[in-house]
């Protein structure tokens, strides 16, 4: 299984960003096997529609899940059109956030925050 978790750095050791559209980088990882690669977040830093944009980015790595903190009421529509579970992820490593996910100790998120709250 593929799941998506928005990081703060390159690395696995690196925290969970809370916020989705504006994260910096996506670890996509592979439950799997264990592996996992990193995607720049190209949306971060535009002016609107940064929600989206990420959402199309988690669809095309074929993602089945996405960990992160925060979802903005436009990703969300994105995300579950999509088939993507979304998961509300803890202020630890994404390490340790992939560990809570095969544990199933993470809470999905089904509501989305107002907009533009990462911009806050």
């Amino acid at each position: 299984m593929k799941i998506a978790i928005t990081s703060t750095g390159k690395e696995i050791t690196d925290l969970l960003e809370k916020k989705f559209g504006r994260a910096e980088f996506f670890i996509i990882a592979d439950t799997e096997n264990s592996e996992y690669k990193v995607i720049d977040n190209k949306a971060a830093m535009e002016a609107g529609g940064a929600g989206i944009q990420a959402g199309q980015t988690i669809i095309e790595e074929k993602a089945t899940a996405l960990i992160t903190g925060n979802v903005g009421p436009n990703a969300m529509k994105v995300l579950t059109s999509g088939n993507i579970a979304i998961y509300r992820g803890e202020s630890v490593s994404v390490e340790a956030n992939i560990s809570l996910f095969k544990q199933k100790k993470l809470q999905q998120i089904n509501t989305a925050v107002a907009s533009h709250f990462g911009m806050k």
